[in-house]
């Protein structure tokens, strides 16, 4: 475990963190918690996006200002991240991201702030079928899973082994990934809801669609499930 540069403002502490793997590979990520925060929030990007993708980051500000840590990890090392920007061939995939996401649980289980904290998935575009495999992975840590304009169809089998509440957020004018997302939905055992954002396309650029879906991913991550199930 490591962790370095801890900034202190106000009532919030952001950390920069260093997730190990194999070796010296390691990924970096920013750990953001509140005080008193009771939950974090892992988020898992995808597509060739990282941590410092100005959409994830605005959902994780609402998250944080629920009361909500989050954890906005980079899933490619910095050397992936050079082949990735010309061949594409990280990000697409899915297993190794997967692996990755499911290092980091265990990093935030043993880590000292965040240790036995509800934990809840944050995935976005490939991203989110990483979050999915993760939470099939570990069944007893995750509590609570969002995708936002995500490929959960990409998880393949992991989905019929998610235990944790699967909150589906998709654009309305993002039809064919909207598909997509009710397909996946229907290989969910797990409770499960579509939610889709009327007027919002893929990025969710338009006027306050990308608020909007943020708040409902901050109300499922507080109350799991209580939104109302698809199933």
């Amino acid at each position: 475990m490591d962790a370095r540069h801890q900034d202190t403002t106000g009532e919030t502490t952001e950390t920069t963190v260093y997730v190990p793997l194999t070796g010296a590979t390691r990924l970096d990520g920013d750990l953001i918690l509140p005080e008193h925060a009771d939950r974090v929030v892992l988020f898992a990007h995808g597509s060739g996006s990282s941590r410092f993708s100005p959409r994830n980051r605005a959902v994780a500000r609402a998250l944080q200002r629920g009361g909500l840590g989050t954890l906005l990890l980079d899933l490619l090392t910095r050397g992936e991240e050079r082949v990735d920007e010309v061949t594409a061939e990280y990000r697409f995939d899915i297993p190794l991201l997967g692996r990755r996401v499911t290092a980091a649980i265990d990093w935030l289980e043993a880590y000292p702030q965040t240790a036995g904290l509800p934990l809840g998935l944050f995935g976005a575009s490939t991203g989110a079928a990483a979050a999915l495999i993760a939470a099939a992975e570990r069944p007893g840590r995750v509590t609570a899973v969002v995708s936002r304009g995500g490929r959960p169809d990409l998880a393949g089998e992991a989905l019929a082994r998610v235990r944790a509440p699967v909150l589906l957020i998709v654009g309305g004018r993002d039809q064919q990934v909207l598909e997509l997302n009710r397909q996946a939905a229907g290989l969910l055992s797990a409770p499960h809801r579509v939610e889709v954002v009327p007027g919002a396309t893929h990025l969710f650029a338009e006027g306050d669609t990308l608020q909007r879906a943020a708040l409902k991913a901050r109300d499922w991550f507080l109350r799991p499930g209580e939104q109302g199930l698809d199933m």
